[in-house]
């Protein structure tokens, strides 16, 4: 489709103007990481390296980032599980109720954030069953599971509901076991799809902080040392570089993401028309 070059225009300026209120803020914050002077003002004193130094030998900042990439790192693992087992069962079985039970499995990205960490930290609290459990390290994925396999599971559904299921059909036809059709068959084509899911799932749970200072306890993730930290004059040029880490941090895995869905959507089309012509 051809454009004229106002239409053109009108797209370019509609699209920086969309771009700049969206990033201004995140570059404020890269600019004032690089600032010379402690003091946040505008135009910034002069550049350099001092403050992003300073975060790198943090150590509050050091173990907090640490704490935060085991949480993310376990929280997707349990995503990755479970979210996984319901997607198969939603969209390979026919059941009473399935409709219900995939709306259910989505919901919980929906939920304020403030209510879904109240909620979980009275049932931390009381646990009838066991008499309560402390908060901490494992209250902190189990709370982060429960919004994390939300991704796993929108993008392994739509992956298989666009996989024929002849394929698995035809492999149990030739012989091939439950889990050798899954090994072969099954699994190269949804690899990505979990993959995706899984990076979408860490960077999420990465940042998350309105559940977590419900169910934290004691434990400092890398967001609550922001929190905590911000407020205070000394702290706030060290914590403006961690802030700019942690936006990179949080960027890398849903750029990765991002072209993970591109490529299978570009093999998809390209296999498409290869079938038709």
């Amino acid at each position: 489709m051809n454009y004229s070059r106002r239409a053109k225009a009108l797209h370019w300026t509609g699209t920086g103007l969309t771009l700049a209120f969206i990033y201004f803020p995140l570059a404020i914050i890269a600019l004032y990481a690089f600032n010379s002077s402690r003091v946040q003002r505008w135009p910034i004193d002069g550049l350099s390296t001092r403050w992003v130094e300073a975060a790198f030998h943090n150590q509050g900042a050091r173990d907090a980032l640490w704490t935060s990439v085991r949480v993310a790192l376990m929280s997707t693992g349990v995503a990755l599980v479970l979210g996984s087992l319901a997607a198969f069962a939603v969209a390979r079985y026919t059941f009473f109720g399935r409709d219900t039970i995939s709306f259910l499995v989505v919901v919980p990205i929906a939920m304020p954030g403030i209510v879904t960490g109240m909620a979980l930290n009275s049932a931390f609290r009381e646990a009838p069953l066991i008499g309560g459990v402390d908060l901490g390290m494992l209250t902190i994925v189990i709370s982060h599971a429960t919004f994390c396999i939300v991704l796993v599971y929108n993008n392994v559904i739509a992956r298989l509901r666009r996989m024929s299921g002849n394929l698995e059909e035809a492999s149990a036809d030739l012989g091939a076991n439950p889990i050798q059709t899954f090994r072969f068959v099954t699994f190269p084509s949804i690899r990505s799809a979990l993959l995706a899911g899984c990076l979408l799932a860490f960077a999420l749970s990465f940042d998350e902080i309105i559940v977590t200072i419900f169910t934290a306890g004691s434990v400092e993730t890398l967001p609550i040392w922001i929190l905590h930290n911000y407020s205070r004059p000394n702290q706030g040029p060290i914590v403006n570089a961690v802030g700019l880490f942690a936006i990179l941090l949080s960027i890398i895995p849903v750029y990765i993401a991002q072209r993970l869905t591109e490529g299978e959507a570009i093999a998809r089309s390209t296999t498409g028309a290869g079938t038709t012509t």
